[in-house]
């Protein structure tokens, strides 16, 4: 994309500069062949320096279009002469003074290509970054009155030259960030994380690194509300915000962070529970269990956290903590107890009552969560406290993590 940009740039630039619908002058020199020339450059044609000199003549008079014909004759004809720079430069200022805005962003890029020495080289980054901002607002893109693309992939493209043209300057970071702006706009969450994630490996010092990171965060959390709970984006949001209050606790988003991560764990202890009362309701005691621990040990003083203590003190009293556990886990308790090995620490008669009831993740003769499921898919039956169906999802009861927009 990125010499598909710069391509089109200088072909733009240099080649848009007459209307295709007029046909060429034909000039004869005493002695030499004829040739085409493109109209207006017939009365431009000559040194570096007289173009330059017709260029600030038209300029004086008003007649920018003559002069943005010149100065781009002196580009394409003698762009290693000294006045070169300043011809390219000032041609990409007229054009924006113009409001040929795509084709002054093209112009100011064919110069921070062609002359990144020169001492216009930051006003030119500037510049860029100036018309990048103003389509990523919404300005549409027309040449001739007709739409060439989509505003927003073009102010990408005016980014990203801005960070390959000056990896480390004073926009970069901020360009990166834009970009995530836009692919975040665009429905394109992996590389609008990718390009806040260079914001904040590439600028950790940058103000922007902070709103960076809040954006990863805020990106997973949408995500995990999105149609059914997803288990893993809810868990990268956590990792988003938690990193976000660890480099940035006095940030003017701390508040807000913190209150997402409150919002994110009730999701998560809230969904569990109702996983846990589904397997509940439907006698599938040894999964209810489980997932019941696992509100325990997510947010235990939770309302969730006290019911679920409850209940599992029932069903312990009702079937033992034997029948509660996988039959794995029953096993190796067994072989324990036959079998006491000297690496073992555990007493040779350990009963199986003794053994924590197992986590989600190490119990596998069980289903997984609900959300982790396809509509149709069962829990295998594994006895007869254990034989009934998995819930298609958990129901949304939980507000919403609140956005802090981007500066």
């Amino acid at each position: 994309m990125k010499s598909t940009f710069r391509t089109f740039c200088l072909l733009a630039v240099i080649g848009l500069a007459w209307p295709d619908s007029v046909a060429a002058s034909v000039v004869f020199g005493p002695g030499e062949k004829s040739k085409a020339l493109a109209p207006g450059e017939e009365q431009m044609s000559g040194s570096a320096q007289e173009l330059f000199s017709k260029a600030q003549e038209a300029e004086k008079k008003g007649d920018l279009g003559r002069a943005i014909k010149a100065y781009r004759l002196i580009v394409k004809h003698h762009s290693k002469d000294t006045l070169a720079p300043g011809a390219a430069y000032r041609l990409a200022q007229l054009l924006e003074q113009s409001r040929s805005f795509l084709r002054a962003a093209e112009a100011y890029a064919v110069f921070v290509e062609k002359y990144p020495k020169s001492e216009r080289f930051d006003e030119s980054i500037e510049a860029l970054f100036r018309i990048g901002e103003m389509y990523m607002t919404g300005r549409k893109v027309k040449i001739l009155g007709i739409t060439f693309k989509n505003s927003m992939e073009t102010a990408i493209q005016i980014f990203t030259e801005i960070v390959r043209s000056a990896p480390y300057g004073k926009y970069t970071a901020r360009a990166n960030f834009d970009i995530g702006r836009a692919r975040e706009k665009q429905g394109s969450n992996e590389l609008a994380i990718a390009s806040y994630q260079n914001v904040v490996e590439k600028f950790p010092d940058d103000p922007l690194a902070a709103d960076a990171q809040y954006q990863i965060g805020y990106i997973y959390s949408k995500a995990s509300r999105s149609g059914t709970y997803d288990p893993n984006a809810a868990a990268k949001a956590k990792t988003g915000f938690e990193d976000f209050l660890f480099r940035h606790p006095h940030s003017e988003k701390s508040a807000q962070a913190q209150e997402n991560l409150k919002q994110l764990e009730h999701k998560q202890t809230s969904t569990s529970f109702e996983i846990a009362k589904y397997y509940d309701k439907q006698k599938s005691y040894r999964a209810a269990a489980i997932y019941y621990n696992e509100v325990i040990r997510q947010q235990p003083s939770s309302p969730e956290g006290e019911r679920a203590k409850k209940r599992v003190a029932e069903l312990r009293a009702k079937f033992g903590d034997a029948k509660l556990q996988s039959p794995a886990v029953t096993a190796a308790a067994a072989n324990r107890k036959k079998k006491p090995t000297a690496e073992s620490n555990a007493p040779a008669n350990t009963s199986p009552n003794d053994a924590p009831l197992p986590a989600p993740d190490i119990d596998l003769s069980l289903p997984p969560p609900a959300s982790l499921l396809p509509d149709t898919t069962t829990a295998p039956p594994t006895s007869t406290l254990d034989a009934t169906p998995a819930p298609s999802a958990a129901p949304e009861n939980t507000p919403e993590v609140t956005p802090t927009p981007p500066l």
